[in-house]
């Protein structure tokens, strides 16, 4: 993971007009780990799985609360995607440009196909901001929801917002 990978989002949010918050951290491979460091990064912050199909002939980004906890059998049937698994390394490499440990939506940057499909958990919709890792798990971003949806919206590839599950308890 180097900081190329960074600029390439920076690139795209300004080439945007999207203006973000930026917190360099030490390496964060996990939420556990990277919650760490967010205590003044204020927004509702993202875990990124990243699955593929039972042929490996489609993959899908699926982003939600950190908080919450997905069981990838129900997330299946919700989907309606046939069986899931994680994706390799390999994959994460080919399709997002990114490995394991720094998956973010920002990886659709590399995705030049539009290869990779999303769902996000339509919870984060009430989100004022959203963070993800900048493609480095060194560093995380704060971004304004609705700009959000304008990057996602930029990478041409498709995504819909589905409910993942209820209402976060506060």
């Amino acid at each position: 993971m180097n900081r190329i990978g960074q600029s390439k989002v920076y690139d795209t949010l300004n080439a945007l007009g999207i203006t973000f918050d930026y917190l360099e951290h030490p390496a964060a491979p996990t939420i556990e780990i990277a919650k760490q460091y967010w205590t003044n990064l204020e927004s509702t912050h993202c875990k990124n799985l990243f699955f593929r199909n039972h042929k490996g002939n489609r993959h899908y980004l699926v982003i939600f609360d950190c908080d919450q906890n997905l069981a990838i059998h129900d997330l299946e049937h919700l989907l309606k995607q046939g069986k899931l698994s994680f994706a390799s390394e390999k994959r994460m490499v080919k399709y997002l440009g990114l490995y394991p440990g720094s998956v973010s939506p920002f990886g659709l940057v590399n995705d030049t196909e539009h290869h990779v499909y999303v769902f996000l958990d339509e919870n984060l919709k009430k989100a004022n901001k959203l963070s993800f890792h900048p493609n480095d798990n060194r560093a995380s971003i704060a971004i304004k929801t609705e700009d959000f949806i304008r990057y996602m919206n930029a990478t041409g590839n498709g995504y819909e917002w589905i409910k993942l599950y209820g209402e976060k308890e506060g």
